[in-house]
């Protein structure tokens, strides 16, 4: 008789605050870059990145 495999996370239901809950527990980093150009000529460059953590992860821990 063969064992039932484990669904992979992908098919397992995730409610959003789950998730949000996850994400700022171990934190996340959002980056992008914008280029404006006319006729293949690049007048502005803007890189971006965004950190988003929860306050208690990121202090340090009392030991």
């Amino acid at each position: 008789m063969t064992e039932p495999v484990p669904a992979r996370v992908a098919d397992q239901p995730v409610a959003l605050v789950d998730l949000l809950d996850r994400v700022l527990a171990g934190g996340v980093v959002v980056s992008g870059e914008v280029t404006l150009s006319i006729a293949d000529v690049d007048l502005v460059h803007i890189s971006l990145r965004t950190l988003l953590s929860s306050v208690s992860a990121l202090r340090p821990s009392d030991e």
